[in-house]
């Protein structure tokens, strides 16, 4: 079994570089599952995990949408990818929530990505891959909410021989579990508000997708932490600032390239403990993402951030940029554009627009 593992593995790991979008551990559905879709987290690093509540927490910590101040929100997003190496790569996401009372919501969202038709790995073109979601989100305490997401995920590779077998679609199932903590001290009389948050989740825990002939692959299960502060003093203006630190619980490769092989369980726990180069290694795989955000009365907002991963594993470093603006009070359109670090980077070009819309429930 693990020679059949370790080509699909390996092609995998290829097309890294290329991609920017890995941390040097080979995994299945990597651009789709890896790929926040939505601008606003975009815009500020990547960050999200324990930003303030919106119809895209379905993706990056769906414990938040019981938090949502709207009773029902929808979104769609669209990312084209990888645009200076191909033509036609693109991820698109939409998802829609709506609160049950006040401690609990439900949520649904359909992710896509398509490979394109010139995609730059040949053996890759005519590919999609698809994920559908639902969720379930409930406040435990008068700060504390969970969540969970179950996914039904499906990938097509296109049409490839490897290892002299053919690649066929893989079909598995995921789940993810988050949690919030958000403590609000507000003064009623001058309007001043200052809140922090915590955020915590494990996304993409499930078996490995198989493309049959015994060519299997991880997911990319992923721990993501994150922290925030929001604060304004009279309601005009508001400063939001977020940071996350995630990292893939894959197990690396040994120091001769070749993958693990265990248990989907078992190699979560052995993410954090195996990288060949020890304790400095296990820190190298840790990705970074801060972010900042200002509005303005709640109908403008400009955004910024930055994201970096180590140069000898992803090599992902990006500074980010965006804004956003609510209209009539139930729409909102997001804007986020990627300036890499350094030239050369396949992400230059990179953007991410989403719409959103928002009802609010009667106030009783």
């Amino acid at each position: 079994m693990k020679g059949k593992i370790l080509p699909l593995s390996f092609f995998l790991l290829s097309c890294a570089p290329a991609a920017a979008q890995f941390s040097g551990i080979p995994t299945g559905l990597p651009w789709m599952l890896e790929i926040n879709p939505d601008a606003r987290t975009a815009a500020m690093g990547n960050a999200g995990a324990a930003s303030s509540p919106d119809a895209n927490a379905t993706y990056i910590n769906s414990s938040k949408l019981a938090a949502a101040e709207e009773d029902f929100g929808a979104s769609v997003s669209y990312a084209p990818w990888l645009r200076n190496l191909t033509n036609g790569m693109w991820l698109g996401y939409a998802s829609a929530y709506k609160k049950l009372g006040e401690k609990q919501a439900v949520a649904a969202s359909v992710q896509y990505f398509d490979y394109g038709t010139n995609a730059p790995f040949g053996i890759l073109s005519n590919g999609q891959d698809l994920a559908l979601s639902a969720m379930y989100s409930r406040q435990l305490g008068r700060n504390f909410f969970m969540g969970l997401t179950l996914k039904y995920i499906s990938s097509n590779l296109g049409y490839a021989v490897i290892g002299g077998n053919s690649v066929e679609p893989g079909r598995t199932a995921a789940a993810d579990i988050s949690a919030y903590y958000r403590k609000q001290v507000k003064s009623e009389s001058t309007g001043e508000d200052f809140t922090w948050s915590l955020g915590a989740v494990v996304s993409n825990i499930g078996e490995k997708v198989d493309y049959g002939g015994g060519m299997e692959s991880y997911l990319p299960t992923k721990l993501r932490v994150g922290g925030g502060i929001s604060y304004t003093a009279t309601g005009r203006h508001r400063i939001n600032v977020i940071a996350d630190l995630s990292k893939l619980l894959v197990p690396t490769p040994n120091v001769n390239g070749v993958p693990y092989s265990g248990t989907y369980f078992d190699a979560i726990f052995r993410s954090f403990s195996d990288a060949p180069g020890g304790f400095k290694e296990e820190m190298q795989e840790i990705k970074i993402g801060m972010g900042a955000e200002y509005w303005y009365n709640n109908a403008f907002a400009l955004r910024a951030g930055y994201y970096h991963q180590d140069k000898r594993k992803e090599n992902a470093r990006y500074v980010t940029a965006g804004a956003g603006a609510r209209i009539l009070k139930k729409f909102q359109a997001d804007f986020a554009y990627i300036f890499p670090t350094y030239s050369g980077s396949p992400l230059s070009s990179t953007y991410h627009a989403t719409l959103s819309f928002y009802l609010s429930g009667k106030k009783g």
